[in-house]
């Protein structure tokens, strides 16, 4: 009776020993918004991903909501996102179904900004200058964030400058026209953009603190995505893209080149960089 008990036992264990192991899926949809920050990040960890054979399939979205969304529902898997700030709200509605997986890039920040050899330095200094600055404030989009902000800065300051609506492309053309003739001009920029390494630009103080502090980016992915993909989930962690770097990235795409030639061009550039990261997969 103990040897059939043995022989049963052994069957069991070699059994359970067979069992196939759940092997990690290779494929992986990944979120996006056409902005000059996230377009760079995400083309970089995807390289990142593929290069450890990954399957990336990059999902485009016009707004936070969507995005968010189809995260929430698993349409897609993961998304780069500032969840301190600029998405904040979008994060806390959606963050029981997200799980933040790791940071990946620091230093997004909006507020009023002039050209360097403007000789003002704080947005409290806007009222005294109003003249030279044609009493105006240049803005982007109305009901952007950076226009909220700067709605409430104008608010905040008692501001008697007149801050103008319009569009990214107009304020460009008008910060474009201010900077060729050296004239004054203040406007609501981002950083990271090309605008600001382009044109030279400086960020006005924000004494009273109406503008957020520099936010960070993280890649959040759909609930049990660590569990899912961990092997993919330490690929992400390793990668960090310094903000002037996506910048730069910008730069080279407002010059001519597409997002996937810049990007190819900074991972080209970057080799040591991303052995480095292969490092701290391994």
């Amino acid at each position: 009776m103990k040897k059939i008990w043995k022989a049963v036992c052994a069957v069991a264990v070699t059994g359970m020993m067979c069992l196939p192991v759940h092997a990690e899926e290779k494929t992986i949809t990944m979120g996006t918004l056409s902005w000059e920050d996230l377009t760079p990040i995400t083309g970089i960890t995807k390289k990142v991903l593929e290069d450890s054979g990954y399957s990336v399939k990059v999902v485009e979205f016009s707004e936070w909501g969507i995005a968010y969304a189809a995260l929430s529902k698993g349409d897609i898997q993961v998304l780069a996102s500032q969840t301190d700030y600029a998405a904040n709200d979008y994060w806390n509605k959606n963050k029981n179904r997200l799980e933040k997986l790791s940071p990946v890039s620091f230093g997004l920040y909006q507020g009023i900004a002039v050209p360097k050899y403007v000789g003002i330095d704080s947005i409290d200094q806007l009222n005294d200058n109003a003249q030279k600055l044609g009493d105006k404030i240049i803005g982007i989009e109305p009901g952007s964030g950076l226009m909220n902000d700067a709605n409430t800065a104008v608010n905040t300051y008692g501001i008697k400058l007149k801050l103008l609506e319009g569009s990214t492309a107009a304020m460009t053309a008008a910060l474009k026209s201010a900077v060729d003739r050296k004239e004054w001009v203040a406007v609501t920029v981002w950083e990271p953009s090309w605008m600001a390494q382009k044109f030279d630009l400086k960020f006005l103080k924000d004494p009273k603190g109406v503008f957020p502090p520099p936010q960070g980016y993280y890649w959040i992915g759909h609930k049990g995505f660590t569990g899912d993909y961990p092997r993919a989930r330490e690929v992400m962690a390793s990668v960090y893209v310094p903000i002037a770097d996506i910048t730069s990235i910008n730069g080279e795409v407002k010059d001519g080149k597409t997002m996937d030639q810049a990007v190819k061009n900074w991972t080209d550039s970057h080799a040591e960089l991303l052995k480095r990261w292969e490092n701290i997969k391994k």
